[in-house]
């Protein structure tokens, strides 16, 4: 059966990846005509996002990298920004 949600009910559900890493909450939609395009999702606290970004607040991860939603939404590994660590001369 498939179970459908608003998209208001969205609104600060957690975000982890396919590997269990807490990626953050979602804040916002980017719908294109009556579909969901991307996921706007902001950094939170002891997310892995804070940790990449810094500064700033989120990233957009498009929506084909959504695996499965229920009461998380659980995303790609690959959605992950990578960084290296900067080394100091």
């Amino acid at each position: 059966m498939l179970n459908t949600k608003f998209v208001s009910e969205m609104l600060n559900m957690k975000v982890f990846t396919d590997a269990g890493d807490y990626f953050g909450e979602i804040e916002e939609s980017v719908l294109a005509g009556n579909k969901v395009h991307a996921w706007r999702i902001k950094a939170t606290k002891q997310s892995y996002l804070l940790n990449v970004l810094g500064g700033a607040k989120g990233v957009i991860v498009p929506h084909n990298f959504v695996k499965a939603i229920g009461d998380v939404m659980i995303i790609s590994k690959a959605a992950m920004p990578s960084y290296e660590k900067e080394e100091t001369e």
